[in-house]
């Protein structure tokens, strides 16, 4: 968690970009985002001649030799650049107007072109644009950045404490005057990945990542694994988790998580570069987010994930010339779809955390009860989570639920459970809620992963209660119908009122005494 003193420097590095002109959030984290790549290319590249000199290696930095900018010729020797200049510690100490002009014409035409294996990150940066319009708010966005990794150096977790800053710098998107980008509370990620639990070894994806926030929370909870009990703790939504992910996963564990674990996709190349730097920042080096639209002709990688955690976008109908023809539902609405797409990207045996819309538990027509029976036909479907109204405000108000299925398995009985409460209010504002003595209330979180595990269908056949089973067959009957209302039961208790009459009787009692107190009251005058 962040320091108090760190949360008020990312505000005013928000402030520098807002006054400065930049006043679309999206674009200020990019800009931001763009800042912080070439920082890290820097520090990088320090580290590995470090390393080699002190182990006696050679090491080929990406900063040394000749470098000539697009458009002037490279056959002139003056056109030349030296690329040590082309590093942060360099062009940091320009002077304001000459630091613009060289970032421009020389260091961001230089990074987009580096080579892919530098870094997944570089591939994304081809199309990117400098937006930054004046050398004064360049100055002072490069200071407030380095005060911050100052401070953050200080830090006994440094890779934890980057990533801190990282998420809080994003989560600002949310708050008043930046609501852009829509992203998934933090909170409601934990509970899936929780749900889901990911191993070390599995391949992990997200259909439509985002920023990256399910793969994050996928990682952070591997981490906890490899983190004795001396270095956890709670973060702020109660989840434990380990505090020095740099420092205790071993080097094959690292090398796995790196290169062969996660795997992220999307459709907005500004997403993709966000989400690979939110991964980068906590540690993952090479981190693999593509571009690359998932329910598209162009995507066919079938039973190819053990794990994959979603809340994909429900933007209305896709065109039906660019879908995939392997798609076996009729449809052209993308909830449905993206259901579809996760189920054929699992392999045999691996497990789904999904966001949906409620219409999809319910929906009438052919194309939602196709997905609905690929669900519990063809998977174990183990749970269906309804959550309130107000979850993902202020971007929607729409109904949610949160399906956990197995790819292969048999449905003998469906597990739902009743989120009245998230440990937030339902309103804009989203507010943290607190318990009568102070304490942070999480809400039904941890109640509905203590239950999870403890499920037993045997025991659990009470409708009337927040969670309950329902054999398949019943859901089979009424139309493979998921919607909880559907079986819960509502106990109505018998309200017996006072005789109206009595009430009268005691009104009018208390007429005829005020009556009496001011008679009293004017002979007294």
């Amino acid at each position: 968690m962040l320091t108090q003193s760190l949360k008020n420097k990312v505000s005013t590095l928000w402030d520098k970009f807002w006054s400065g002109g930049i006043s679309n959030p999206l674009n200020a984290i990019e800009q931001i985002t763009y800042l912080l790549f070439m920082k890290q290319l820097d520090e990088t590249d320090k580290r590995k001649l470090s390393n080699a000199d002190f182990l006696g290696e050679k090491y080929a930095s990406i900063f040394s030799g000749e470098y000539y900018p697009p458009g002037l010729d490279d056959k002139d020797p003056k056109n030349a650049v030296d690329k040590e200049t082309l590093r942060w510690s360099y062009w940091t100490k320009m002077p304001s107007d000459e630091m613009l002009l060289h970032v421009q014409s020389r260091v961001f035409p230089f990074i987009r072109q580096l080579e892919d294996d530098n870094s997944f990150f570089t591939k994304h940066m081809v199309n990117a644009t400098f937006l930054i319009p004046s050398g004064r708010m360049l100055t002072e966005a490069t200071k407030t950045i380095d005060t911050i990794y100052a401070e953050l150096e200080k830090e006994n977790r440094f890779i934890d404490a980057q990533g801190d800053f990282y998420e809080y710098l994003l989560d600002e998107l949310r708050s008043s005057g930046k609501n852009g980008q829509f992203r998934t509370p933090t909170h409601v990620i934990e509970l899936i990945v929780e749900l889901v639990q990911p191993q070390l070894g599995n391949r992990i994806a997200d259909p439509a990542s985002g920023t990256a926030g399910f793969l994050l929370g996928a990682y952070k909870y591997i981490i906890s694994h490899f983190t004795s009990d001396k270095y956890k703790e709670p973060d702020d939504n109660g989840f434990i988790r380990g505090t020095l992910a740099d420092k205790l996963v071993d080097d094959k564990a690292k090398e796995m998580l790196n290169e062969a674990t996660f795997f992220g996709f999307d459709i907005d190349p500004t997403m993709i570069r966000i989400g690979l730097m939110n991964l980068m920042m906590h540690g993952i080096t090479k981190p693999q987010i593509d571009y690359k639209d998932t329910l598209s002709k162009n995507y066919n990688e079938d039973n190819a994930y053990d794990i994959v955690i979603a809340n994909p976008p429900f933007t209305g109908s896709i065109d039906k010339g660019d879908l995939n023809e392997t798609f076996s539902i009729a449809t052209t609405k993308s909830e449905l779809l993206f259901l579809e797409r996760i189920y054929k990207m699992l392999r045999m045996g691996g497990t789904a955390g999904v966001v949906v819309p409620q219409g999809v538990l319910f929906g009438s027509g052919n194309a939602f009860k196709d997905v609905r029976k690929i669900l519990l036909d063809r998977c174990e479907l183990k749970a269906v989570i309804s959550m309130p109204n107000g979850v993902f405000k202020p971007y929607a108000g729409v109904a949610t639920a949160i399906l956990i299925f197995t790819k292969g398995g048999e449905t003998k009985n469906v597990w739902f459970y009743e989120m009245l409460s998230d440990g937030r209010s339902l309103d804009d504002k989203r507010g943290e809620l607190k318990m009568p003595n102070g304490s942070r209330d999480f809400g039904d979180l941890h109640l509905i992963i203590d239950a999870y595990k403890k499920r037993s269908a045997k025991n659990e056949n009470d409708r009337s209660k927040r969670h309950f089973f329902v054999p398949k067959r019943e859901i089979e009957e009424k139309e493979y119908d998921l919607n909880l209302s559907k079986y819960k039961e509502e106990i109505y208790e018998e309200v017996n009122y006072e005789d109206p009459k009595e009430i009268l009787n005691r009104l009018e009692l208390s007429e005829n005494e005020i009556i009496q107190n001011i008679s009293d009251l004017k002979a007294m005058l």
